[in-house]
């Protein structure tokens, strides 16, 4: 089994998304998301925070120099790839793409490294993680 594939969480929330929170791609991705998820379904955990730090060293992520984002979803929690296509097979317009978790990982998740070592580089980083507005800020985790 990689060390990526997905594993049991049962003890964390179900929708919960550690992400990047310093990184200009990764704060767009949690836009979308909240954009896309009218029943807010998913709350968001910055790797920065405490817990967000605590949650990623369980799982083998780097806090300071992270691979990958993650989520969990009915008691698992999902890597790279996986995590994506999870999220976006949740919202009736990006439902079709979950169906390229039918490639094999193998192929997938060259994709998703490359674009992760180069998000600073093409995306930026900022100083501090993304502050959510006011009428999201619930649906962040710390």
């Amino acid at each position: 089994m990689s060390h990526w594939s997905p594993q049991a969480c049962q003890d964390e929330p179900d929708g919960l998304i550690l992400f990047d929170g310093v990184c200009v791609f990764c704060s767009r991705w949690v836009r979308l998301v909240m954009r896309l998820d009218r029943e807010q379904r998913f709350r968001f955990l910055p790797i920065q925070s405490p817990r967000g730090r605590a949650l990623a060293a369980r799982f083998g992520i780097d806090p300071d120099a992270p691979q990958t984002n993650a989520v969990i979803v009915d008691g698992r929690i999902w890597f790279k790839s996986d995590a994506a296509l999870t999220v976006l097979g949740a919202f009736p317009e990006t439902a079709p793409l979950a169906l390229l978790k039918a490639a094999p990982r193998g192929l997938r998740d060259p994709v998703y490294d490359l674009i992760a070592r180069n998000r600073y580089r093409i995306f930026g980083r900022t100083d501090q993680c993304m502050a959510p507005d006011p009428a999201d800020r619930g649906r962040f985790l710390s």
